[in-house]
């Protein structure tokens, strides 16, 4: 069994009353949007309520750490899930995109300390987003929400340790 395929049978972390943010860009919204139905089926099947979870639309990709940002700081959230799709052009504009929108979400996560799961397709071609967003467990939105879930049990468990 690949690595990829054992972890998407790993059970999901029991998140009953925890809330999470779903942070997912408009922009290839026929991709996005099914990154979003993979995140809140990882969420539901958590345990999660629907009442738990916020979703807030951005623009685009390049928008995803703003609003990543500014929801950790709310201190609300045990985690968020960012989720957009990106397609290579013709031009170097993906590789600018890319990059900033992962260091954004990274530095984000680390200066607010909320744990935030990049679920930002990166790809060449329309066809490859397509196969990352089937039905069930390979979707990457449901492999990003299950990272968010993982991390946020590991920061509970971090932080219930720290004040002993």
């Amino acid at each position: 069994m690949r690595h990829a395929e054992s972890e998407t049978q790993r059970p999901l972390p029991n998140a009953a009353g925890w809330r999470f943010a779903i942070v997912v860009a408009r922009f290839n919204q026929a991709i996005t949007g099914r990154l979003r139905e993979g995140a809140e089926a990882a969420l539901k099947e958590a345990g999660v309520a629907a009442g738990d979870v916020e979703v807030y639309d951005v623009p685009g990709a390049f928008e995803l750490p703003q609003a990543a940002r500014a929801a950790a700081e709310l201190g609300q959230f045990d985690a968020i899930v960012c989720l957009g799709c990106v397609i290579r052009g013709a031009t170097p504009h993906f590789e600018y995109i890319c990059s900033s929108v992962a260091h954004g979400i990274q530095d984000a996560s680390g200066e607010t300390g909320v744990p935030m799961a990049f679920g930002v397709l990166t790809t060449d071609t329309w066809e490859q987003a397509e196969e990352r967003v089937p039905d069930g467990r390979p979707n990457k939105g449901f492999e990003a929400a299950a990272a968010a879930l993982e991390m946020a049990a590991l920061f509970r468990r971090v932080r219930a340790g720290a004040r002993r």
